[in-house]
């Protein structure tokens, strides 16, 4: 079961509220969903743009035989983020490589738009991936670049061909190149697994970074995306732990009170803002300066006050509470002064989540009997439901804030999905292997 759904309407019932504690024991009874080992993440694209952009993506040319076929990841970007259309290999006319003479009559023929070509080529060590994309009403070359990527991270260049070619083509930067980190857990309580894990914004070249017989939950990139922040149960009770994603290296930093939680980073990285419950239960949010382990306390409420999120200026957080009544999104200025509240529609909003330009936020909003992902404009409006639920949980913004992630229930089952904001392609990863929670987006280092 995921972390946050249907724990919700328990967890921030008003009695429940002042046994925030409870949110521990709930969390284990509802963890009981059956797994297997291993398996491979698929998308599967549920729904895309009414007037995607029609683009031929040709096979890309090799002398060396890389066991990524590059063209092929380029057009699954393409085809997850709903503003694309891509030609079906098969219906190709011709399969230039740069440099090649462009057969124009061909291309307007198949009706597309752009062509993009390319070539794979051993250098060294590595790889260099050379594409142009052209237009086909014009001929011209808007593109013609390089982009060196290791052996084994082949993938990675060709997820950076595709953000190239999303923002030449619509203006806003690409995050295929991004990275997504999760809990996935396995078996029955109280045999139960649980895996942190990494993986491509694919869902591909995932990794386990962390493996545990005690809950994890809550994990958040760092700015730089070289660590996790996430909340571990080992040894009983919750902390909030750091670990550097190269070397592996762990650091607890945050074991104080009665609970640990909600972990989020600071724009500069300097700082975590956390939910810390006082020994009688009452939960507060605070900043803890990562450098001298201190901390500074932000709201002080008999409210319980959680799920902090940054805005970009490091200046504010937005959190949930349920200091009028219900669970709403409020705004703490880190200046000082009483926190205002944000989300006025609608008898539940919870788990800001900011975009990257300040200007909107992504919350848990209750809609037609459950749960979904809502996007609320920070000038003003109700929330806008951009899934289709019925339980969906913990958004996430990509890093160019065009989409997000979150966890939703299919076939009793916790998975990954993504939806793009303002096309409304849906895409569901799916894995038979574990129930998916506490999704989260970062770059890449």
């Amino acid at each position: 079961m995921n972390e946050t759904l249907p724990m919700l309407a328990a967890r921030w019932a008003p009695s429940a509220l002042r046994r925030h504690s409870a949110r521990v024991v709930l969390w284990l009874l509802l963890a009981t969903v059956p797994g297997l080992a291993s398996a491979q993440l698929v998308v599967q694209i549920t729904r895309g743009s009414s007037a995607p952009l029609p683009i031929a993506v040709v096979p890309f040319a090799d002398n060396v035989g890389p066991a990524t076929d590059v063209a092929a990841v380029v057009t699954a970007d393409l085809e997850r983020s709903g503003r694309f259309a891509v030609l079906a290999r098969q219906d190709l006319l011709s399969s230039p490589a740069p440099g090649q003479p462009m057969l124009w009559a061909d291309w307007r023929r198949l009706a597309v738009n752009h062509v993009l070509v390319g070539r794979v080529r051993a250098a060294g060590n590595s790889y260099t991936v050379d594409y142009e994309l052209y237009s086909v009403t014009t001929g011209e070359r808007l593109l013609g670049q390089s982009v060196a990527a290791s052996f084994a991270g082949l993938r990675t260049g060709a997820h950076r061909v595709a953000d190239a070619v999303y923002e030449k083509l619509l203006g806003v930067p690409g995050s295929f190149a991004s990275r997504l980190a999760y809990v996935a857990v396995e078996g029955r309580a109280p045999q139960q697994k649980f895996r942190m894990v990494v993986a491509d914004a694919d869902g591909e070249n995932a990794a386990t970074v962390l493996t545990s017989a005690q809950p994890l939950m809550a994990p958040a990139f760092s700015p730089d995306g070289t660590k996790l922040a996430y909340v571990s149960f080992e040894g009983g009770r919750s902390a909030v732990w750091v670990q550097a994603l190269r070397t592996g290296e762990r650091q607890r930093v945050s074991a104080r009170g009665g609970l640990n939680d909600a972990p989020a980073w600071s724009p500069d990285g300097t700082r975590l803002a956390l939910a810390i419950a006082s020994t009688d239960g009452n939960v507060d949010l605070w900043l803890l300066t990562l450098a001298d382990n201190s901390l500074l306390r932000v709201t002080e409420d008999p409210a319980i006050d959680t799920e902090p999120a940054f805005s970009p200026d490091g200046q504010a957080l937005y959190f949930t509470s349920d200091r009028g009544g219900r669970a709403q999104v409020y705004r703490a200025s880190l200046a000082g002064g009483k926190p205002q509240r944000v989300t006025f529609e609608g008898s539940y909003n919870a788990r800001p989540r900011v975009s990257a330009d300040g200007s909107r936020i992504a919350l848990v909003t209750s809609a037609a009997g459950g749960y979904r992902i809502g996007v609320q404009e920070l000038t003003g409006g109700a929330p806008r439901v951009v899934t289709e639920g019925p339980n969906d949980e913990s958004p996430a913004f990509a890093p160019n804030g065009q989409w997000l992630v979150f966890a939703a229930r299919r076939g009793g089952r916790g998975v990954l999905a993504t939806v793009a904001i303002d096309s409304g392609a849906r895409t569901v990863l799916s894995t038979a292997a574990a129930d998916i929670r506490s999704p989260t987006w970062g770059r890449l280092p």
